[in-house]
């Protein structure tokens, strides 16, 4: 599936969401997803660095896992908790400032799954911030790329 489209998905205020179509099982792309340690692979923002990640090699329902990231030029690190977890369906973070990353995996046909990734900040109190700073749109495009990376990664 070489150039994979990326499509838009309404999914409720204050959440970015984009979708695409992977030629792989559910289970191989939720096993890549699920990996903290394997998380600056995936990153299409450019933003998660190649730091050691702490963490489980899987993730599950509860469990923390810090990855350094890098914005405006600043290195940091960050500490996110499990929020929803679904073996082979969903995995769920949340950050400390309340922003949440959502994957979910939709086997279409035998080896052939739908890869939906959300930005949802409808969780965070500083909403508005982000939208000055103008978070949703950047990490639209950075979801986009991760996706069309994901995508490739298969093909």
């Amino acid at each position: 599936m070489a150039n994979a489209a990326v499509s838009t998905v309404e999914t409720g205020k204050r959440k970015v969401t984009r979708r695409v179509t992977v030629n792989a099982p559910a289970a191989q792309v939720f096993d890549l997803v699920a990996d903290p340690h394997r998380h600056p692979e995936l990153d299409g923002s450019g933003t998660v660095r190649d730091t050691p990640v702490t963490g489980p090699d899987r993730l599950s329902n509860g469990a923390k896992f810090s990855v350094g990231m890098k914005q405006y030029g600043v290195p940091y690190k960050i500490t996110s908790k499990v929020t929803a977890f679904q073996d082979d369906k969903l995995v769920e973070w949340q950050h400390p400032a309340g922003h949440r990353w959502r994957w979910e995996f939709a086997e279409v046909t035998p080896g052939t799954t739908q890869v939906t990734e959300t930005f949802d900040y409808s969780t965070t109190p500083a909403a508005k911030v982000f939208e000055l700073l103008g978070f949703p749109k950047a990490n639209g495009a950075g979801i986009t790329k991760t996706l069309e990376a994901l995508s490739a990664r298969f093909d």
